[in-house]
């Protein structure tokens, strides 16, 4: 027998006078005389095998609040294992909290008795009746609104109090500590109602008694970003979650974070295209009229079950647009500008890192490098944690004007001046692509914002992100530092796929046997990261063939290998001598 039909049958056997009419059985409402009625109102049980709200109850009179058939059970006085899919094994929320002797139950009670007919003219143009607000006990007092938020003990210790204008002015009243965080939870009782079956999430109380007035179950918050607070396993017994947010980026952003913790069970209902932003329920109400009632279903048809995965047309579109962009001219213009370099790695694209030798010129191949790219319009971020900004510019400005730093401040004449003013041009020019950072602060957030306004900026897709050292990035939140450089890696491995980005990082190495940094190239050279050899796209070790403690040294050439590639083979790259002192370096091809 298929559950809903073990449902009528339940609901038959413990409804006296009970009627089946197409998915909808109709009876007496057992519970009305309980509850002072004369005349028991009509209780309706939704049936349709093909409905997330099979099972529910609720009497049209609202003498009790509706519900799943565990629910049911619990008015009647039934044994739970007679309800229909009971699991003896479940165990119930619990929350572990220290109520206060002292509520706000009177308060509430006379803010209810306080209602004016103003405020629930103003409730009625969104479709809201007063049987509703008599039964989420909403109150006014005599200029706010007040929303009263019941704890699981059935005390009220804060409500929400809104002015009903619109204006957004609000406050809390009552004991401040049950007044945030995961307490702010509106109508939480129809958790408890709902278990073994669906319930509506919602933000804004006033978008919530517009789903009550429809019949729906519900809980709300406040804000959006309240639903951060709460705790995901509140909602263990209930199979399914229908989430409403406002129409903005913002609420949406919070509801998807919210859904990625609860699972495959939350379902979120999307706006129509056409809504404005900051639509909801409420002005949705009141736009339909008595249309509303369908537009909502009609939301919660097309809404899908929350999926930590793009749909496999979304996959497949994904890969032919990263194949189309490696076909695409900023792709290919990804270049150093060092031939020999760029032959081997493809171009600058993934996670590079070079590792070096102190003094052997990383710096100064990363500026040149990084410049290059710049020149040839390629957006670059330079983060500099070693020389400054001006020594970074000055040792561009010697690159390209063939003058020595110590020239600057002479008075040039001839080709010298020349010379010099075109290199001020080629700078200011190359700084629209080019971006040094010194921040100090700097955290991954902070690179994810650098690179939307840099991409914003030049209208480019495609960028470079050159980190001047890997072991000099700020580790404030990391106790270690070989810690802080792992996270610092899984980072930008995050922040290459969500952006398509590449990145050029120099590294320190560790000193080999006798204090020295030569031998033969290996990923065991690179210093305080055992990381770097599952993160990097390509490792490479820049070598000095000279003393670099040696200042006498005149003829300094360095060699850098390859010694760590997912799609390259490794070997020597190319040979650099270092064109002092205009601080860059001239590639020699191997021969």
């Amino acid at each position: 027998m298929a559950l809903h039909e073990k449902l009528a049958r339940f609901y038959q056997d413990n409804l006296p006078g009970a009627v089946i009419e197409g998915t909808t059985l109709k009876a007496p409402c057992p519970f009305c005389a309980s509850r002072g009625r004369k005349e028991p109102g009509t209780l309706v049980v939704f049936l349709d095998e093909d409905g997330f709200f099979a099972g529910y109850f609720r009497c049209l009179s609202r003498c009790v609040a509706g519900g799943f058939a565990p629910h049911f059970a619990r008015l009647r006085l039934l044994e739970a294992d007679t309800v229909p899919g009971h699991d003896p094994d479940q165990q119930p929320y619990v929350h572990n909290v220290e109520w206060p002797l002292k509520n706000i139950n009177q308060d509430i009670l006379k803010y209810q008795n306080s209602m004016t007919s103003a405020v629930r003219e103003g409730f009625s143009r969104i479709g809201v009746g007063p049987a509703v607000l008599q039964e989420l006990r909403i109150g006014f007092n005599g200029r706010y609104i007040v929303y009263p938020y019941f704890q699981e003990n059935g005390c009220c210790y804060a409500a929400h109090c809104l002015a009903p204008q619109g204006s957004g002015e609000e406050f809390w009243y009552g004991e401040e500590e049950l007044a945030a965080g995961e307490f702010r939870l509106f109508n939480l009782a129809d958790i408890g109602r709902c278990q073994g079956g669906a319930l509506f999430v919602v933000e804004g109380e006033e978008n919530l008694l517009c789903l009550r007035e429809q019949g729906y179950p519900g809980v709300a918050v406040p804000r959006a970003v309240d639903l951060a607070a709460l705790d995901s396993q509140r909602f263990a017994a209930v199979e399914t979650l229908f989430m409403v947010v406002n129409h903005t980026p913002e609420s949406e952003a919070s509801a998807r974070l919210f859904a990625s913790r609860l699972g495959f069970k939350a379902r979120l209902l999307k706006w129509p295209g056409q809504a404005p932003r900051d639509f909801s329920l409420a002005r949705m109400a009141q736009q339909e009229g008595d249309n509303f009632r369908a537009e909502l279903q009609k939301m919660i048809r097309g809404a899908r079950a929350f999926s930590p995965f793009n749909t496999p047309g979304r996959e497949y579109t994904l890969f032919v647009e990263n194949l189309e962009r490696r076909q695409s001219a900023g792709y290919q213009a990804l270049k150093s500008g060092m031939p020999c370099l760029d032959e081997v790695l493809g171009g600058i694209h993934g996670i590079n890192i070079i590792g070096g030798a102190p003094k052997a010129g990383k710096s100064c191949l990363a500026i040149q490098l990084a410049s290059q790219m710049a020149a040839s319009q390629v957006p670059v971020i330079y983060y500099d944690f070693e020389n400054g900004r001006q020594k970074i510019y000055q040792r561009t400005m010697a690159r390209l004007s063939r003058l020595p730093v110590a020239r600057f401040n002479d008075q040039l004449e001839g080709d010298d001046q020349h010379r010099f003013s075109q290199a001020q041009d080629e700078l200011r020019t190359m700084l629209s692509w080019f971006r040094v950072v010194n921040d100090r602060q700097l955290n991954p957030e902070i690179m994810r914002r650098h690179v939307d306004f840099l991409r914003h900026e030049t209208h480019r897709q495609d960028a470079v992100i050159v980190i001047d050292s890997l072991h000099k990035l700020p580790f404030k939140d990391f106790s270690e530092r070989r810690t802080g450089i792992d996270a610092w890696l899984r980072e930008m491995e995050s922040i290459r796929d969500e952006y398509n980005v590449a990145f050029l990082v120099i590294s320190e190495l560790n000193r080999q046997e006798g204090g020295r940094y030569d031998g033969v190239p290996h990923m065991g050279m690179f210093k305080g990261s055992g990381d770097i050899e599952y993160t990097a796209d390509n490792a490479l070790v820049f070598l000095p063939d000279w003393d670099p403690v040696d200042s006498r040294t005149a003829n300094r050439v360095n060699s850098l290998w390859l010694v760590a590639s997912r799609e390259n083979s490794p070997g020597l790259v190319a040979r650099y001598h270092l064109d002092y002192p205009f601080w860059g370096f001239r590639e020699m091809a191997v021969e």
